[in-house]
């Protein structure tokens, strides 16, 4: 996962009011416990990646999520002992006892699935759309060493995959490769040395005296105000839904019309933002 720069509202936002959007999809996922609410959601999830010139990104982070989704259902199914509508007996399990799988478990997992789902997906969102730098240079502010230290980090995470990637190759080549061990020991020693290096180089250049910068002001663009809105307006939203959404001992929940009505306030503010293409180029 990393930056992609794009042409879009979401990149023209700043990237704390964009990282607070995803954010708040995150939040919404976890409060939610209506399965159609959470199904609309990582509808509306991928459909923010492809607004935000990120689609095929957000649609592979949630192919990728779908084995861990089907473990999760299938676990729950054997695990949980809750829920009315027994659906398969497979008898006795020795140390875990009867297993009996229920209907109830089955939906609660699926329920389950479906928010990592929607996590994965508005992380993948994030990942893509939200520039890190600039996140990490608000965070200046708050604390210059940690963020300068968050900063580094992701530079040297692709970097020293780079170069495991070399090394494993190198020794591919030879005509009696070394073994797993001795790569991950010319790798680890590598990135030592990079780490001691990247340390002398901050002291010589004064990093470790560095005080404080001063607050830069930067007026809010439209796709700041719109992102921030409809953040707050997803929140709020998941907060206060109508009755919630029950499976055990038997699955009990609404399809009404406030729960479609809800699905469709969801949906628009998570997509609202998208429609504002004035000024997303840089």
């Amino acid at each position: 996962m990393s930056y992609l720069r794009r042409a879009s509202p979401l990149h023209a936002a700043r990237a704390g009011v964009g990282a607070a959007y995803c954010a708040a999809i995150v939040l919404a996922a976890l409060v939610i416990g209506n399965p159609l609410l959470l199904g609309v959601l990582a509808l509306a999830v991928l459909a923010a990646g492809a607004g935000a010139g990120a689609g095929a990104r957000v649609a592979r982070s949630l192919c990728l999520s779908a084995p861990m989704a089907l473990l999760i259902v299938i676990v729950n199914g054997l695990v949980s002992r809750e829920g009315l509508t027994v659906i398969a007996r497979l008898g006795d399990g020795g140390p875990f006892g009867q297993i009996d799988i229920t209907l109830e478990a089955l939906a609660y997992g699926a329920k389950e699935a479906l928010v990592l789902v929607v996590i994965i997906g508005a992380c993948a969102l994030a990942s893509a759309a939200v520039d890190p730098d600039e996140l990490l240079r608000s965070l200046r502010r708050v604390s210059l060493r940690s963020a300068l230290t968050a900063t580094i980090a992701t530079r040297m995470v692709p970097l020293l995959a780079l170069d495991a990637r070399r090394i494993g190759d190198a020794q591919r080549c030879r005509p009696d490769p070394a073994g797993r061990l001795a790569v991950m020991r010319a790798i680890t020693a590598n990135a030592l040395d990079r780490s001691l290096d990247i340390a002398a180089t901050l002291e010589v250049r004064g990093y470790g005296c560095a005080r404080r910068p001063a607050r830069a002001y930067r007026a809010w663009s439209r796709h700041d105000l719109a992102f921030s809105v409809c953040a707050v307006a997803i929140a709020v939203t998941a907060l206060t839904l109508p009755a919630p959404f029950s499976f055990y001992p038997s699955i009990h929940g609404s399809f009404g019309a406030s729960t479609w009505i809800s699905a469709a306030v969801l949906a628009v503010a998570v997509l609202a933002p998208f429609a504002q293409r004035r000024g997303v180029a840089r």
